[in-house]
């Protein structure tokens, strides 16, 4: 144990931890698929040994981790609790009755606004954009293919629809994450993100309409792709506005400003109450489906033959699948705890902050650390979480509120992501849509242009909440 008195590192000791997280994640993570919560592990005790050197004791970093956690606490309880939304509204029929009436209504004269309008439904609904572009996102491939469409703008828009949603749904990990590392009104950092989100969602909009009313297309039914997903969730699903009712509670529950939890807890009771009154699902498989998930093997009807995209689109939630995002965030956390004991993190601002003389910059500064930390990183989580930690101060001493760095760490992370070949995110759209990630890159207009609006918002201060002096030294109290 360290006797001697406690001193600030010098800037190349508070740089050693995080060069060394980025180099382990960056060769061990992106390029030798290694898990990240193992690096992350191996990260915190480097930024340990380093807070030892500098005169701390082991207690002291374990008191540090243990209060990152405990102020985290409330946002990651909401990520058990959309763990739970998802698999009681799976199967009380509430997302499967969105996604039926969204696939109902496409139109090949607007395939290209539609893809990106019906995935961002479902990836709102879901909180998945994995999920909606291996689901919906297939379904409008097929489309395309059918109609001799541009494969290249529809993969696009659909990459660009699923992230929209993802970054919007209250159900969404990264969002939840974002709020958490800012300490943020899940809710309220949502309705901020419109302000950068809503103008490429508009943007991506007007331009597939522009490029779909100026191309020819081939009338063609609807392809057995979708068919076949309408017809399943049919056979399996009792449509009927009262499995509305838990989305009204969810918009309610935001609009009014309830506390989270017990909003979602109520929307689950709900979901659950259709699953086993209107549905007819075994009151046991439906308590399941709020641990496990959703499975279709809960569907006890031999006569029902349920495909495997539907099986794909349907076989999730629970509480249980947020584990592994609760494993990185008390891995992140607990490096972020490590970290802040010596006070690295106030060294390395210092200088990072010499640069900034504006909001702008301060913007711009967030922008290159997001696109540093997912570039080299290759995971969302994590370059949500150690940006927001790193930088909530810098927001509040210039009086900003935390909720534009939350914006700006999404605008430069989760949804630069999809459009980078080498991360996972992008692999994976590549090979589900089967389009090449720099063949879609330029259509999914949404996921690259909220950096602009983001840096355009800093020049102008539009969308630029600020605090006011009594918040600002409250909240610098609380740091």
């Amino acid at each position: 144990m360290a006797t001697t008195t406690p001193r600030l590192p010098t800037l190349f000791e508070a740089l050693i931890p995080i060069l060394s997280m980025l180099i382990l994640l960056g060769l061990g993570y992106a390029f030798f698929d290694l898990p990240p919560e193992p690096l992350m592990v191996i990260s915190t005790v480097i930024a340990g040994l380093v807070t030892i050197r500098l005169g701390y004791r082991y207690d002291d970093i374990l008191k540090a981790i243990a209060d990152k956690i405990a102020k985290t606490m409330p946002a990651l309880l909401i990520l058990i609790s959309v763990g739970l939304l998802i698999g009681t509204w799976i199967s009380g029929g509430t997302i499967p009755m969105l996604i039926y009436y969204g696939l109902k209504v496409i139109d090949p004269k607007f395939l290209y606004v539609t893809a990106l309008v019906l995935t961002s439904v479902v990836s709102i609904c879901t909180g998945t954009s994995w999920g909606s572009a291996g689901t919906v996102g297939v379904a409008f491939m097929g489309v395309a293919i059918g109609l001799d469409a541009n494969l290249a703008a529809t993969a696009g828009a659909v990459v660009a629809g699923a992230y929209f949603g993802d970054k919007l749904s209250p159900l969404s990990d990264t969002t939840n994450i974002a709020a958490a590392a800012t300490k943020v009104n899940l809710y309220e950092h949502i309705f901020h993100l419109l302000y950068t989100t809503l103008p490429s969602f508009l943007l991506a909009a007007a331009v597939y309409i522009i490029y779909g009313l100026n191309i020819e297309v081939t009338e063609v039914a609807t392809p057995e792709k979708v068919a076949n997903m309408l017809t399943g969730l049919e056979s399996i699903y009792q449509f009927n506005l009262l499995l509305l009712v838990p989305v009204v509670i969810i918009l309610w529950g935001s609009i009014t400003k309830k506390p989270t939890i017990p909003v979602m807890l109520v929307s689950a009771l709900i979901a659950m109450f259709n699953a086993v009154f209107i549905q007819h699902f075994q009151f046991a498989d439906v308590m399941n489906s709020a641990l496990n998930g959703f499975n279709v093997s809960m569907i006890h009807n031999d006569a029902i033959q349920v495909s495997a995209d539907l099986s794909r689109l349907l076989n999730r939630g629970g509480m249980n699948s947020m584990m592994g995002t609760l494993l990185i965030c008390f891995c992140a956390l607990s490096f972020a705890g490590a970290l802040s004991v010596g006070g690295s993190l106030n060294v390395i601002l210092e200088k990072l902050l010499t640069m900034v003389k504006s909001t702008a910059s301060l913007i711009v500064t967030t922008i290159a650390c997001g696109l540093t930390m997912i570039g080299v990183t290759c995971n969302g989580q994590i370059s949500i979480l150690i940006p927001g930690e790193m930088l909530r101060k810098a927001y509040i001493e210039r009086g900003l509120h935390p909720k534009n760095l939350g914006r700006t760490v999404e605008d430069s992370a989760t949804i630069i992501e999809p459009i980078l070949p080498w991360t996972a995110a992008g692999a994976y759209m590549a090979g589900t849509l089967g389009v090449a990630t720099l063949s879609y890159l330029p259509w999914a207009i949404l996921c690259w242009s909220g950096i602009f609006f983001a840096t355009l918002w800093g020049l102008t201060g539009f969308g630029i909440a600020k605090l006011s002096e009594q918040e600002k030294n409250e909240l610098l109290n609380t740091l």
